[in-house]
């Protein structure tokens, strides 16, 4: 009975989902600080599949019971699925991450995805990297972004405490031009830190060896965590998060 009852709701979320898109008047202009949804076909995922994800967020949104919240792209999605019972289980933890997304896609996911009927204790945020490659957005924008969500989250959230995550590095080589952007963006982004609602931290540096490099090991494409770099990221977040939930 419950599947059936979280199929039905996933059904009526596919359809609130058609008809947000159809808003009259709606600015779909895509951009980092504007709540746009996803339109773009990837070969790796199609727009019916990100409907579908987005849908299946709004039934868990609509069920509620949710103490720690996490939302983003896809690696906030790609959670290691042991990694994640053993440590955030206890939590009655979700997971809002969906593969592709930008700032403006998370946007739009928050706003019209019901997520406001959730009361979450903590919420854990990591997102901006797709804004370089998507958006082609400076670090100045990529934080914009960024910023954007962090307000939307203490707006429906306000007694939330707000875990953000700087930008993961990516790309191999420690002197890759993206490594700079990454850098620049997170500078900004760990102003919205108040050490009272707003928690910044940056867990970048424990993925790179010691001459500033990703391995494959950690990182298998030099930008989604591997069951080690996920193990990297849980042991280092975790105690962040031990705090904030009590």
């Amino acid at each position: 009975m419950r599947r059936q009852q979280l199929l039905s709701t996933i059904a009526s979320a596919a359809l609130i989902i058609a008809s947000t898109i159809s808003f009259a008047g709606e600015d779909l202009t895509p951009s980092g600080t504007n709540p746009t949804p996803r339109t773009k076909e990837f070969s790796w995922m199609s727009v019916d599949t990100w409907n579908k994800m987005y849908a299946e967020d709004i039934a868990v949104a609509d069920q509620g019971g949710v103490d720690l919240l996490f939302v983003g792209d896809s690696i906030t999605a790609g959670w290691n699925w042991d990694i994640w019972q053993k440590n955030f289980a206890q939590y009655h933890p979700a997971n809002f991450g969906i593969g592709g997304d930008h700032t403006g896609n998370l946007l739009w996911r928050l706003k019209y995805g019901h997520a406001e009927k959730l009361k979450p204790k903590a919420v854990v945020l990591l997102i901006g990297v797709n804004n370089f490659g998507h958006l082609n957005e400076s670090p100045k924008q990529v934080a914009d972004g960024i910023k954007a969500c962090v307000n939307y989250l203490r707006n429906i959230y306000p007694d939330a405490k707000i875990l953000v995550n700087g930008v993961f590095p990516f790309e191999e080589k420690a002197d890759s031009p993206k490594r700079n952007m990454v850098k620049e963006t997170n500078s900004i982004v760990a102003k919205l830190n108040d050490n009272k609602h707003v928690f910044v931290k940056d867990y970048g540096a424990l993925f790179l060896q010691p001459d500033g490099s990703i391995s494959k090991e950690v990182m298998g494409d030099f930008l989604h965590p591997t069951a080690k770099g996920y193990q990297i990221w849980v042991d280092a977040m975790l105690p962040d998060i031990q705090k904030l939930m009590k």
